[in-house]
């Protein structure tokens, strides 16, 4: 399972980028973990882009003695006014140089990188009634969830992570009991009797996930050496030994 999982995070890797490089948003797919990821390598870079992203463009400005309010000429910038001004103009580079030029031909019109920022969740997330139909249908993959027929258990256990990651992604709220049921139930049959023992001697409601993947792993090593050791019994029975 560790080498399954290796791949499958390279192979995201490949796609969105590692932390030495910003993750790219390439299709209308996983937005969520890009979301996730190009906020975390943002603030990793550099925190004050990520700051202006939340805060939204700044105007220079200067209060005259009678109270009003005028935008300063760039000509009248001082060392702190250019500095803020690179940090948007820095903000916006970074969302938009993450971006395909197929998507960001799309989102040409937003000049600052808090309404960019806005926009791609907006399109991307939906709005509430699109939230709660993408929920909806990770409920029921979520219920549907089996053990497909010739799957490895390497495969399966791959399989429930990622969906348990999308649902999370998606804003839904599963109990860590929900999440250990379905997994022993969907094992295969040859599970039964294991599936027993786990019920009865862990507790459902605290086992994280990751912990119950080492209590599967380790009862699927248990039954391989004990194939193992039934074969060379059977063998060394044979031998007359």
């Amino acid at each position: 399972m560790e080498s399954q999982s290796r791949s499958a995070y390279n192979e995201l890797d490949a796609i969105m980028g590692p932390t030495s490089r910003i993750p790219q948003r390439l299709s209308a797919k996983g937005f969520p973990e890009w979301k996730y990821r190009i906020e975390k390598y943002i603030k990793m870079k550099d925190f004050k882009i990520w700051r202006s992203i939340l805060r939204g463009p700044i105007r220079i400005t200067t209060t005259l003695e009678d109270g009003t309010i005028i935008h300063n000429q760039v000509e009248n910038y001082t060392d702190d006014d250019f500095e803020r001004v690179e940090e948007q103009e820095k903000a916006l580079a970074t969302l938009t140089m993450a971006l395909s030029p197929e998507i960001a031909q799309g989102f040409r019109e937003y000049t600052s990188s808090k309404a960019l920022w806005e926009a791609l969740i907006e399109v991307y997330e939906g709005n509430e009634e699109m939230k709660q139909s993408r929920q909806d249908m990770m409920r029921q993959k979520f219920n549907m969830f089996n053990y497909v027929l010739g799957e490895t258990l390497e495969n399966q256990l791959q399989r429930f992570i990622t969906l348990i990651i999308e649902m999370s992604s998606a804003g839904m709220m599963v109990t860590r009991s929900e999440i250990n049921k379905k997994m022993l139930n969907s094992l295969p049959k040859s599970w039964v009797m294991n599936v027993s023992v786990i019920k009865k001697t862990r507790d459902l409601n605290r086992l994280s996930l990751v912990e119950m993947m080492v209590v599967i792993k380790a009862c699927d090593l248990n039954d391989k050496q004990r194939e193992i050791n039934h074969v060379n019994s059977y063998s060394i029975a044979n031998l007359g030994i």
